[in-house]
């Protein structure tokens, strides 16, 4: 590795589990990343495969065939995840680990039971659906309603822009059972089966492998048992979610620079120019001490995180912030190696005029820059 992880933080089980995930993405990810891109989606089969590697369970109970594992366990699968330049794949693969989350902390055994091993054995696909078209990252102004009517919610609404919203089977949707703001929101498990349930498919810039959606829900009928929690108490549940899932875009974003990194010294190393090698200008040399620079830094900062929830802390305003700023270094990076790789990275195919596309998105997803911003200055008092 160009860069290398502090041997302070990653243990010799860390360091074999990366091992094991770098094969995984190099044997069955990479070769096929620019076709799954262009017929926008992969696979299947491929959350089974990552299941039998024991990728899906990562963090996870054991009772429901999962791994505990500490937080470094699960940057390193984001990280490794993000060096295959297919951020489609890697976000629709690992949908669960948003889609999941809420049902761990506030489902009942039964409901638990009955979603939870089946997504972790690949044999399932979890989603996780909060964010409406006039609703993003202001969570306490969901419209999506859902109403008890006896033994069942009746809901009604949409959701935008939901990662595995075309094929998944179990979705944790946020609804509206109160009135307004944080207090009337709850979190119903809906199956994609469920009557007045339908999807449609949403084209990207970036994130093409990745099946995106819009949610309609028509008077759909839900079990009253499909709820994730205590009525008017999800709130709590989908910050913490989106804490976890800003830390992992985080670490993804790291491991999307660090890809951007390696093609571009691999291709500055081969590639000529005046009678030598690329690399050996000084100006391509510095451009790739700003992309080691940048990259050393965003992973000291998630490291630092990660050691800080192990150990029970919850730096909400310093997750936000590493989420904005691993962003900037993939932005950065990304930018940096089309420019070294000419007009050879802006070939469609090519790793990194993927990664170009699809850093727009890791400036969006999981809470916009501005809203972290804000975020980080309210938590930090200002």
């Amino acid at each position: 590795m160009l860069t290398q992880p502090n041997p302070r933080h990653y243990s010799a089980d860390h360091t074999a589990f990366r091992a094991t995930v770098r094969r995984f993405v190099e044997r069955e990810i990479l070769p096929h990343a620019a076709e799954w891109d262009e017929a926008g989606g992969f696979p299947r089969g491929l959350y089974e495969k990552a299941a039998a590697t024991g990728l899906l369970g990562v963090g996870f109970p054991e009772e429901y065939g999962g791994t505990p594992a500490d937080h470094f366990y699960r940057l390193i699968l984001a990280e490794e995840m993000g060096r295959s330049g297919s951020g489609g794949t890697a976000a629709s693969l690992m949908s669960h680990t948003i889609g999941l989350p809420p049902l761990v902390a506030g489902g009942s055994a039964e409901l638990n039971a009955r979603v939870i091993p089946g997504v972790l054995a690949g044999e399932k696909i979890s989603a996780l659906a909060v964010t409406e078209p006039g609703a993003g990252s202001d969570v306490a102004q969901l419209a999506t309603t859902a109403k008890r009517d006896g033994d069942a919610y009746v809901v009604n609404g949409s959701k935008m822009f939901i990662t595995s919203g075309l094929r998944a089977d179990w979705y944790a949707v946020a609804v509206r059972t109160g009135g307004p703001g944080a207090a009337g929101v709850s979190l119903l498990a809906i199956e994609r089966d469920t009557p007045g349930f339908t999807r449609s498919e949403l084209k990207k810039m970036g994130w093409w492998a990745s099946d995106t959606a819009e949610l309609h829900f028509d008077d759909c009928r839900v079990p009253a048992t499909n709820l994730i929690g205590a009525e008017g108490q999800a709130f709590p549940l989908i910050m913490r979610n989106f804490n976890g899932e800003r830390l992992t875009l985080a670490a993804s974003a790291c491991g999307a620079a660090q890809a951007c990194l390696e093609d571009a010294v691999a291709w500055a190393r081969e590639r000529k120019t005046f009678g030598q090698p690329l690399i050996a200008h000084q100006v391509i040399r510095h451009k790739l001490v700003d992309m080691v620079e940048r990259i050393e830094a965003t992973r000291a900062l998630i490291d630092d995180l990660a050691s800080r929830l192990d150990a029970g802390e919850q730096p909400v305003a310093q997750t936000a912030m590493a989420k904005n700023h691993a962003a900037r270094t993939m932005q950065f990076c990304a930018d940096a190696a089309v420019q070294i790789l000419g007009g050879s990275g802006y070939m469609r195919g090519v790793r990194v005029e993927r990664i170009y596309r699809e850093v727009k998105v890791m400036m969006i997803g999981g809470g916009a820059e501005e809203i972290l911003k804000d975020l980080a200055a309210r938590q930090l008092g200002f």
